[in-house]
């Protein structure tokens, strides 16, 4: 098997799933009970807590626990949800409802969140990267909160949140003197970026971030948002008053003790890119042997070194992934959730491809089992596919 799909999902790594199986036994106790194996289970959960969140500048209380990044982007979007609200429906309907803008390329579990609400999207370029003058001119003094990822899970292009961060902070001084109520938050699912870029809240300037264990090598099913500084959000789930009264229900330990593990393994985000890149041209220059040359999606400059998005305009990416298939090489046309409604993508919409060249395009992820050899490999049979459609349209 090559695996090409890292964006997708990673193999939990064996000392993750080492650390994690003591708590699915002999340490399996309830951390809120009261006796003294419970307690130091307690412990463990909250030491865990802190490693991940030392990964990101933060403490271990400014980290809500989720079920992963799409419930942790729900939770940050209910900084603006006003609490007298009974239903959606009356939160839709009301004159009141807060604004956001939301980065018109966003991950799903952010653009339908945002549809809860009075929203508008901001405009990208044609490599993904936000457009910070179409921000600036929807910025109105009612948006209360803004949400654009650190790094898009398509096209792996990387976005200036320290810049977005700035412009947020002028509008703040600006609401500030002349009396302007709103509060305006910066919200990112980091969930892409968390292994291969130096994250810290403070530099990036956020006040909520989301991060995501199954893209590091971690469990699925586990997640965590980073919550500023006075900051308060309305529990999407209610019970027993876990995580500070935002999240009720039994702790997750195994998946929290393995997201920390993790969350350890990931020392040197540099050298991991440097890698990645190395990986990418070798692919990029097997792939200059297919009769259709491909282009390459995102942004050159500001881009995650583990992605190759790109197009091969005439052919079809669904057959060339079935073909792949066969071979035991897997990758996508986009995100998981996307591609399995058979929806076309709306990121690549965004940057203005034309329905062929959607039809045409791949999403390629490197990741921890991709090697040299294997990733020449893959180059060449994706060539040989490539070629093989080729003359099978020729021939039609």
């Amino acid at each position: 098997m090559i695996y090409l799909d890292h964006a997708s999902a990673t193999p939990v790594s064996k000392k993750v799933l080492e650390r994690m199986l003591p708590y699915f036994s002999e340490k399996f106790f309830n951390p809120s009970a009261p006796y003294l194996s419970a307690k130091r289970v307690r412990e463990d959960y909250e030491s865990a807590k802190q490693t991940i969140a030392n990964l990101v500048g933060a403490k271990g209380n400014d980290l809500v626990i989720t079920s992963g990044a799409t419930e942790a982007n729900a939770l940050a979007f209910t900084a603006v949800a006003p609490d007298n609200l009974e239903t959606e429906q009356n939160l839709k309907n009301t004159l009141k409802s807060p604004k956001v803008l939301v980065l018109e390329t966003e991950h799903a579990s952010v653009l339908e969140n945002a549809k809860k609400y009075a929203w508008d999207t901001i405009k990208v370029t044609k490599t993904g990267l936000i457009d910070l003058f179409d921000l600036k001119k929807k910025l109105s003094p009612e948006v209360e909160l803004v949400s654009v990822s650190l790094a898009n899970n398509e096209l792996g292009t990387i976005q200036p949140l320290s810049e977005i961060a700035q412009i947020l902070k002028e509008e703040r001084l600006s609401r500030l003197k002349s009396g302007n109520p709103h509060q305006l938050l910066l919200h990112s699912d980091a969930s892409q970026g968390l292994a291969l870029l130096d994250i810290n809240v403070s530099r990036l300037g956020v006040d909520l971030l989301t991060l995501n264990s199954a893209k590091i090598s971690g469990p699925k099913g586990v997640g965590a948002l980073y919550v500023g500084h006075g900051v308060r959000l309305n529990p999407l789930v209610l019970g027993g008053g876990q995580e500070r009264n935002l999240r009720s229900g039994t702790e997750n330990i195994p998946g929290v003790i393995g997201f920390a593990a993790a969350c350890e393994q990931l020392k040197n985000p540099a050298s991991l890119a440097k890698k990645y890149k190395k990986l990418s041209d070798i692919l990029k220059s097997e792939l200059e042997n297919s009769k259709i040359p491909p282009f390459f999606l995102g942004d050159k400059k500001s881009k995650l070194s583990n992605f190759l998005p790109l197009c091969f305009p005439g052919l079809d990416a669904e057959r060339i992934i079935y073909k792949l298939e066969e071979r035991e090489i897997y990758l996508s046309t986009g995100a998981a959730c996307a591609a399995s409604k058979g929806k076309p993508s709306h990121v690549l919409r965004a940057i203005g491809l034309s329905p062929e060249e959607i039809a045409g395009s791949l999403r390629i992820s490197l990741g921890v089992l991709n090697t040299e050899e294997n990733v020449r490999e893959a180059g060449k049979a994706l060539v040989e596919v490539v070629n093989h459609e080729c003359e099978r349209i020729s021939r039609s």
